[in-house]
């Protein structure tokens, strides 16, 4: 066009040249249209190639040929790039019927919905669990349960509830976990809900005969020497052949054979009186009246209350609180008795050691969880007994109820938290407890 250009110029100056000038502006007219015709192919290219992407639609494709080497590199790029997207959406519907596919294959029910209550996935087991064909809103589920899909919607991430239910006249126990994600720009609620009604009953099953076998061979105990003893006094008093009383025939020997007996009988009757006061106090604990208390408070407290007792033994106590002006909501007095067991079993298991150390540390967790460790270098706890040692009347010692561990574990449920323990034997043993 430049070329055509100049020569127009020299054609115009010269007048015998005008039928020539009229060719050249004529061509120069062709080649302006020439070119905007191939620009505007080229945009053509470009906007189709675009819409593609934009709507997810990789089926064009392009072919340039005899327009250039540069129309056919740009189509060849064009159709790489379409290759490329539709290789990658393949693979992302692949992945995500695989997820679809264990979803919905799983034992555990799974419902995700939108915080408007609409939902987006629920499995199988969600139809199984709560007896339903579909589920498009979460508002839905009032047929199950009126208060269920308000409870659902308040859910946030980490919550997790306990509730029951009854679907055709059968008892269902679920437990419910919820955790939230966002996802072009929407808020979402995945819910887990899992009945685990059979395995509290097989767990309360095995609890009760557990505390049965306890209560029975403790009664056992007090009973079997009262009925023997009682069998002996009334052989003494009864003469075998009459089988009547005659006091004027006892000796000396039989009234005091009888006195030790009734003397005995008397204090397991005492034993077997108390053991029964104690189980009752077990499950008649108060109610946990919650104030915030600083943690220092607490050791302080405790360690003024045994520290004769450690003194006494040459047991190094130490308490460390981090940060040092931790707080913790709780009752202080429940608490007390919590810590006071702990340290009371730690006090037993390092006081025979060479270098008796007890450490009692209260700190944050990363979960932003307050936990108190106690930890000692005693003797240990063997494998068979960790999972007995907070069994109601269970214990190792030769003196003791066995009921501290067990009320420890009922305080620190109801403050909503756990205690747990971890051990070797000949090393020592370390309990936490978490808020």
């Amino acid at each position: 066009m430049a070329l055509t250009c100049v020569l127009l110029s020299y054609l115009l100056v010269h007048d015998e040249y005008r039928i020539s000038s009229v060719v050249v502006i004529l061509l120069i007219l062709l080649e302006t249209v020439s070119l905007v015709l191939y620009t505007e192919r080229t945009n053509s290219r470009l906007t189709k190639f675009f819409e593609g992407i934009r709507h997810s639609d990789f089926s064009a494709s392009f072919s340039d040929k005899g327009l250039g080497k540069s129309f056919e590199d740009l189509s060849k790029e064009f159709n790489q790039i379409i290759t490329e997207f539709r290789k990658n959406r393949a693979e992302k519907e692949e992945h995500f019927n695989y997820l679809l596919t264990v979803v919905q294959h799983v034992t555990i029910g799974i419902i995700v919905f939108r915080r408007d209550g609409k939902v987006d996935v629920f499995n199988n087991a969600i139809k199984k669990i709560l007896r339903l064909s579909h589920l498009r809103n979460i508002a839905e589920l009032k047929e199950i349960k009126d208060d269920l899909p308000e409870t659902l919607m308040k859910m946030k991430a980490g919550d997790k509830l306990l509730i029951k239910l009854f679907l055709e006249d059968e008892l269902i126990q679920l437990s419910i976990s919820s955790t939230e994600f966002r996802m072009r720009g929407e808020e979402y609620v995945l819910v887990s809900l899992q009945n685990i009604h059979p395995e509290l009953e097989e767990n309360e099953i095995e609890s009760w005969q557990r505390l049965i076998r306890v209560l029975t061979h403790e009664i056992m105990n007090s009973i079997t020497p009262i009925s023997s003893l009682a069998s002996t006094v009334n052989e003494i008093l009864t003469d075998p052949e009459t089988n009547e009383i005659h006091p004027e025939k006892l000796t000396a020997d039989d009234i005091e054979s009888i006195t030790t007996a009734m003397s005995t009988i008397e204090s397991r009757s005492k034993g077997l009186l108390n053991f029964v006061e104690i189980y009752r106090n077990l499950t008649r604990i108060p109610k946990p009246n919650f104030r915030h208390f600083q943690m220092h408070e607490l050791f302080d407290r405790v360690y003024e209350l045994l520290k004769p007792k450690l003194e006494a033994l040459d047991i190094q106590c130490e308490c460390k609180v981090f940060p040092d002006d931790l707080m913790l909501l709780a009752d202080p007095d429940l608490i007390d008795q919590v810590v006071i067991n702990l340290l009371l079993n730690a006090i037993d298991a390092v006081k025979n050691q060479p270098n008796p150390k007890i450490s009692i540390t209260a700190s944050v967790s990363i979960n932003h969880r307050t936990m108190i460790e106690f930890a000692d270098n005693g003797t240990g706890i063997t494998p068979d007994l960790l999972d007995k040692i907070f069994m109601p009347f269970f214990t190792s010692k030769k003196e003791g109820s066995g009921i501290g561990l067990s009320l420890s574990r009922q305080i620190m449920q109801m403050h909503k938290g756990a205690i747990s323990v971890k051990s070797k034997p000949s090393e020592g043993t370390v309990f936490t407890l978490t808020f």
